[in-house]
């Protein structure tokens, strides 16, 4: 597969079944490292999915007609806090990492804040070293260690807490 293969767009109420998908995948085979679960999400309809993709900035890499990652970015809504954006929901199928896809969809959303943020934030849990490799690649910086963020079957997850300070692009 070619990087220049991989379409980025932010994805539509229209695209809510394949997001419904993807999301649902994620959260089977990965449940450490999201906020959600499975369980949770896979008895909401696709109606629920559609209402989540309106006015949301998530972002899906397609191959084709594939949607083969996916990425978002929220906003802080408090005035003191509105400087920053989060990066959350990270995901690529198996078949397409280490293909470029995960850094397509991380710079596409990191452009997008660009215009809206001065710093982009993001959570990533412990041990997992590809996803960390590819952020600080990115110019993501670690500033510290949430402990026991996350907790799924009685077992607890560190989270590895890295930022991108977007200020110096604005003024470029």
């Amino acid at each position: 597969m070619d990087a220049a293969q991989i379409q980025m767009r932010r994805l539509l109420r229209a695209d809510a079944a394949l997001y419904r998908e993807i999301r649902l995948e994620a959260l089977r085979s990965h449940p450490e490292a999201f906020g959600s679960t499975f369980e949770a999400e896979s008895a909401q309809s696709l109606g629920w999915f559609a209402e989540r993709l309106d006015g949301a900035n998530m972002f899906g890499a397609f191959l084709g007609a594939e949607l083969a990652g996916i990425g978002g970015l929220m906003f802080n809504t408090r005035k003191k806090e509105a400087h920053k954006g989060r990066l959350v929901a990270m995901y690529v199928r198996p078949g397409a990492r280490m293909n470029g896809v995960g850094r397509r969809l991380v710079e596409s959303i990191v452009e997008f804040a660009g215009s809206k943020v001065e710093l982009v934030q993001l959570a990533v849990v412990l041990g997992n070293e590809e996803a960390r490799r590819l952020y600080a690649s990115l110019g993501f910086e670690e500033y510290g260690v949430e402990r026991n963020a996350l907790k799924q079957d009685g077992r607890y997850y560190d989270e590895i807490l890295m930022a991108k300070e977007l200020r110096s692009q604005k003024e470029e």
